[in-house]
């Protein structure tokens, strides 16, 4: 025999219904009006959490509020949900360190999104910082998600925290040159570059005898904005100087003697 539904469930089926519908559409406007109240006063990624909490919160409010037209008992559910959560959580110990982590690297800040971090040998821009994970995208466009608790363990590099950034190039001479006119030539292709700050000035550091030539290093200070360009346009302008100066650029040879 058919079992049909009775009038008084349809009702109780659409309600249930419409207040989901419903719901969600509230859910994603308060989570829109939450965004507009947390930007202007708090960081980027705090008014990220804000907005998802925020959205959750309510649907999970909508969710509870369906299963009640639909005549089901939240008490069990939640008794259900309490058994399952206990279970669940001896198979979660990942997802609950990532967590702790997550709440770590919130509390500590060291970046928000928005800058650029490498990490593990990934460097990219931080898209968001969620409980569980950070996303990033790298320079190629590829989009990386790194674990929370793998973050907290590794040594994180932050490219973009400070306003300029030093720039370390790697000169190599011959024997024959003068070093005195050497450091003179460099400091003049940081003097004209339009790119390289005049304090703190730049420097030149012996770095030691080579097989074939004298180790410098040139370091050259830049904003953080320009540090690409410095570092493409420095070494180009060092070439050029050093050929039309007769500074030689040597290369690894050898000497074979034959017996």
């Amino acid at each position: 025999m058919e079992n049909y539904l009775t009038t008084e469930q349809i009702q109780g089926v659409i309600r249930a219904g419409f207040t989901l519908i419903l719901g969600i559409g509230i859910a994603q406007i308060f989570r829109s009006l939450i965004g507009r109240v947390l930007e202007p006063r708090v960081s980027v990624q705090s008014a990220l959490l804000g907005r998802k909490v925020s959205y959750y919160v309510v649907l999970a409010l909508a969710v509870a509020s369906a299963l009640r037209e639909l005549g089901l008992d939240l008490g069990v559910l939640l008794g259900a949900a309490g058994v399952l959560t206990v279970a669940a959580g001896f198979a979660a110990q990942t997802s609950a360190a990532n967590l702790i982590s997550g709440l770590f690297l919130m509390s500590e800040r060291p970046f928000v999104v928005g800058e650029v971090i490498e990490v593990g040998g990934t460097t990219g821009e931080v898209l968001s910082i969620d409980l569980l994970s950070v996303k990033l995208r790298t320079f190629d466009n590829l989009y990386v998600r790194v674990p929370n608790e793998t973050l907290v363990k590794a040594q994180i590099k932050n490219l973009t925290r400070h306003p300029i950034r030093r720039y370390d190039l790697q000169v190599s001479v011959g024997y024959g040159a003068s070093i005195a006119k050497v450091r003179q030539v460099l400091m003049e292709v940081a003097e004209r570059s339009p790119l390289a700050l005049r304090e703190p000035r730049p420097i030149i550091i012996f770095q030691g005898f080579g097989e074939s030539g004298v180790n410098l290093q040139f370091s050259v200070w830049a904003a953080r904005d320009n540090y690409i360009d410095l570092k493409n346009a420095l070494a180009e302008d060092v070439k050029e100087t050093f050929e039309r100066e007769g500074i030689e650029i040597p290369y690894p040879y050898r000497t074979i003697v034959s017996r």
